[in-house]
């Protein structure tokens, strides 16, 4: 009898969700970016879901104004209002945002490949082992993708290049460009191929450059009216209160509530997504996996830094600050901080390999070099040990310590199970590695490709500093805002109105209740302009925006009470 209750039930809620699913449209790309997220559920299912929630959470606020009343019920009810729309609209465009911010993640890595590529027709004039030894020696979404189109080639005349390429192009057109030149080096004369492969490198850094330069000049615009209207204008009105209720507005506190504790910070954030979504590639720092030793700070070890500077941040605010204030110091610290411990031991990691890898161009310039004049990789590579500049002499020492503890190559001493690059997380360090494996059965022949492979890193970074160069300007305003402009003119505009006392045009909103709804609205600038400063300089990693916001939650909540005790004495 239970089993048939449990069928007519599970059926009936399949028969919902089919109907529901026929009332939505797909848009065009949705499909494909479920794909790219690894989304299993259809993608009617994953779109009719986030709208069944959207009014589920409708409902809620409908619920909370039907059975209460007074500023409590308004502010549930607009609250669920405001929460309905993100929830479809992270539905109908978070899906398409979240495939864009995987797919400029994956783009960063083009010049890499294509090096990657190139060296591999340098070494074997062939495009299927060229994309075989691109393959294996990157990783990431590209590198996947063009496997996946290697093996999908495979026993045809086809290497899976052109079919990689066309999947890119409507991204990266400079990347397809790249890859037709390659296909074209692999059928032209040993002379003609150099300046095909040489091009094909140059182009798609060019096209690197040249997007990222556009980008930037289209950025200042769009930036500037988001400073204007999410930053400025709203801390403006603020200070405009005490004019506004002498005017005879009202002004209720609830309405502030909905205005600067949810609609201002869900314009910022969907603003911010709209302008992540415009950068055409990204170069985020090395993935950092939790289980690396020296990664060693958890999530519990985050939370109970948090909870205690939290309840030291209440206490301390009692004595220090305003009445309304402690809440806010206990909330922007305790957060702060528990970002900061949780993230600090990854950023160190990769502080690490960054000073690394700054070493690795003159060193396989000057491998390639000797390799080229004859010498073998093994030696080429322990002579490097001397000449290379610390902290890259110290491992590359270690490699080669391990490689005569162990009798293996050079490429198993970086890679293998306990190599180097166990816990030294570097990408181009793994490429380096998977080329040196391959020269040194080469030979001297592969002395210029080593070399070559110096002079691309040495020519990307520089494409990198050019990049958040050209960005600098915008990425260093909306930090500085997030983390000192903005609560500094927000806390010393509270402190203000605190001044003017019961009675006078204010006495509509409080200081009480306009302390805590502006401190919200500044920690919500310091959240959400330090992650879009960090997305348009380096890219959205989760590790690295964490560590940043953590900061400027700290430094913002600071600023905030600071500003408005200080404020509150001189006037």
């Amino acid at each position: 009898m239970s089993e048939t209750a449990d069928g007519d039930a599970a059926a009936s809620g399949d028969h919902v969700a089919r109907r529901l699913e026929r009332l939505v449209t797909v848009p065009e790309g949705y499909e494909r970016s479920c794909r790219l997220l690894g989304v299993s559920a259809a993608p009617e299912t994953v779109l009719a879901g986030s709208y069944a929630l959207a009014v589920a959470v409708w409902l809620l606020g409908v619920a909370a104004l039907a059975v209460g009343a007074g500023p409590v019920a308004l502010v549930v009810g607009a609250g669920s209002a405001v929460a309905a729309v993100g929830v479809a609209l992270a539905g109908r465009y978070g899906v398409g945002l979240a495939a864009q911010a995987k797919r400029i993640r994956a783009l960063g890595a083009a010049p890499s490949l294509v090096a990657t590529l190139v060296l591999g027709m340098a070494l074997w004039p062939t495009t299927e082992r060229a994309a075989a030894f691109a393959a294996i020696a990157g990783d990431g979404l590209l590198a996947d993708s063009l496997d996946a189109h290697r093996r999908r080639a495979s026993r045809t005349p086809r290497s899976g290049l052109d079919a990689f390429a066309r999947e890119w192009d409507g991204e990266f057109p400079a990347l397809a460009q790249s890859l037709t030149r390659i296909e074209r080096a692999a059928v032209v004369t040993r002379e003609e191929r150099a300046e095909l492969l040489d091009a094909a490198r140059r182009t798609v850094l060019r096209g690197t450059r040249d997007e990222m330069a556009s980008f930037a000049a289209d950025l200042r615009a769009p930036a500037t009216a988001l400073y204007a209207f999410g930053v400025l204008l709203p801390l403006a009105m603020v200070a405009l209160l005490p004019a506004v209720g002498a005017a005879g507005v009202p002004v209720s506190t609830p309405l502030l509530v909905v205005l600067y504790g949810i609609a201002l910070p869900a314009g910022l954030v969907v603003a911010s997504a709209w302008l992540l979504a415009g950068r055409p590639v990204a170069f985020p720092p090395a993935p950092v996996p939790r289980s690396h030793p020296d990664v060693s700070t958890g999530a519990i070890d985050a939370l109970v830094t948090a909870a205690a500077i939290a309840v030291g941040s209440w206490v301390a605010g009692t004595v220090l600050l305003p009445a309304w204030a402690p809440p806010i110091a206990a909330l922007g610290l305790g957060t702060g901080s528990a970002l900061v411990v949780y993230y600090r031991p990854v950023r160190a990691v990769r502080d690490r390999v960054r000073t690394v890898e700054d070493g690795l161009p003159a060193a396989l310039s000057a491998i390639g070099r000797r390799v080229e004049r004859g010498e073998s990789v093994e030696a080429a590579f322990d002579a490097a040990v001397d000449a290379s500049p610390d902290p890259l002499s110290s491992v590359l020492a270690e490699t080669v310590e391990r490689q005569g503890t162990l009798g293996v190559d050079v490429e198993t001493a970086f890679r293998g199970e306990h190599g180097t690059l166990s816990t030294l997380p570097s990408p181009r360090l793994r490429r380096a590695a998977v080329l040196l494996g391959v020269a040194s059965d080469i030979g001297p022949p592969a002395g210029e490709t080593i070399a070559t492979m110096g002079d691309h890193l040495e020519e990307l970074a520089e494409v990198e500093r050019e990049t958040r160069r050209q960005l600098a300007q915008v990425t260093g305003t909306l930090s500085n805002t997030a983390a000192f402009f903005g609560p500094l003119v927000g806390g010393a505009t509270v402190a203000m109105s605190a001044t003017m006392g019961s009675g006078g045009p204010i006495q509509s909103v409080s200081a009480a209740s306009l302390g805590p709804v502006v401190g919200w609205y500044c920690l919500s600038l310091a959240a959400v302009l330090t992650a879009l400063s960090t997305g348009l300089n380096r890219g959205l990693d989760r590790a690295l925006v964490g560590y940043r916001v953590g900061l400027a939650l700290c430094s913002s909540t600071v600023v905030y009470c600071v500003s408005t005790v200080a404020t509150g004495l001189l006037v």
